[in-house]
């Protein structure tokens, strides 16, 4: 009998101090909503389109604070340089894969312009981002299409978020192991500000997989430089959304991306030379929205300062870390492109670990 996907909690997997909150995903962030089309095809197609929705608005007219970061640029992040030049994203976030982006891109404007109060708008500035699916699926074929990228928006709800092989993460590979979508999240004490911060990654990445400092892959025998290893597990990328309701600048939300990557490494990343790693950070909080009154004249807001930050900082290392190990867990072995099977992580010896050297 097949042992059952698992989250990683459910696994006795929960690193860091902080508390999570009610879905332990990036939709505990009020207002924040997750969608996916999954395309499973035949037997080599394998992707799809997941959107991240920042509010429940018109998010071209009220647009929130972003920051951007790069820890290795072999991707194709869409909208990134005005995200840099800005600080503000207009649009739900797509993710995809890689020969997908200027379709899923073309979607984001067709919606956006159709929005109500969007009728003048001439210009728009859509965020894409990728992981290359093409080791179990097709990528030629370039299945993807604007319906498939609508629909993950159009399918968009808060609350519990489908994980593992489903929407941008269905045909991903992360460690050697079945990769996809995961997602987690952190409360703060009140204390210090009471905020919540969530993420969601599109995991496809190689390294050495260690799990809340057990190493993993090394006693599996399935890592990076492995001899043995082919080469669907010695690269790839990642995409990491990071979602918080505390009032940051966009130079402070950039912060709060760069710990993403610090989150991705504590997980046993190599961030190696093919590999495409992004974070994405953003703010809900409505006194920091730019909306089409605000943007027209002089406007002051209270700020989470620079020294009250590191709080949010462990939030974000400690949601990223859990978010890469969920993607994990919660995905099942697949067969796709070229007959290519890629084994899931084997939870039997993860749930195993009262002795966190001996699995």
């Amino acid at each position: 009998m097949a042992f059952a996907r698992k989250r990683a909690r459910e696994l006795s997997i929960a690193p860091g101090v902080l508390p999570t909150g009610k879905w332990n995903a990036i939709t505990d962030v009020s207002g924040v909503k997750v969608g996916h089309s999954t395309l499973f095809e035949g037997d080599d197609i394998r992707t799809g389109v997941t959107a991240i929705l920042p509010h429940d608005g018109n998010i071209y007219q009220g647009k929130v604070p972003a920051g951007i970061v790069v820890g290795n640029g072999f991707g194709k992040l869409i909208g990134s340089t005005q995200v840099e030049e800005l600080g503000e994203i207009e649009t739900p976030i797509l993710l995809t894969n890689t020969l997908a982006v200027p379709t899923a891109a073309d979607a984001l404007i067709d919606w956006t312009l159709s929005q109500d109060g969007n009728e003048d708008v001439q210009s728009v500035n859509p965020i894409v981002g990728e992981t290359n699916d093409g080791w179990l699926n097709n990528i030629r074929k370039r299945v993807v299409t604007k319906a498939s990228a609508l629909e993950a928006i159009e399918k968009a709800e808060s609350g519990r978020v489908a994980e593992g092989s489903v929407g941008a993460g269905t045909g991903t590979v992360c460690f050697g192991w079945k990769g996809g979508i995961g997602t987690s999240s952190r409360v703060l004490p009140k204390s210090l500000g009471g905020y919540t911060v969530g993420a969601l990654v599109q995991s496809n990445f190689g390294g050495v997989l260690q799990m809340d400092g057990i190493p993993v892959g090394k006693k599996l025998g399935q890592y990076y430089l492995k001899d043995e290893l082919d080469d669907a597990s010695s690269d790839g990328s990642i995409m990491i959304v990071i979602a918080t309701d505390a009032p940051l600048s966009d130079r402070n939300l950039k912060r709060l991306a760069m710990r993403g990557l610090a989150g991705m490494a504590r997980t046993g990343a190599s961030m190696s030379n093919g590999s495409g790693d992004y974070g994405i950070a953003f703010s809900t909080a409505e006194e920091v929205r730019r909306t089409l009154e605000r943007r027209s004249k002089n406007w002051s807001y209270s700020e989470v300062p620079n020294d009250l930050t590191s709080p949010l900082f462990q939030s974000v290392i400690e949601a990223t870390e859990e978010a890469i190990y969920n993607s994990l867990c919660m995905a099942a072995t697949m067969t796709g492109y070229k007959e290519r099977t890629v084994e899931a992580l084997p939870l039997e010896p993860v749930l195993r670990k009262s002795d966190k050297h001996n699995l």
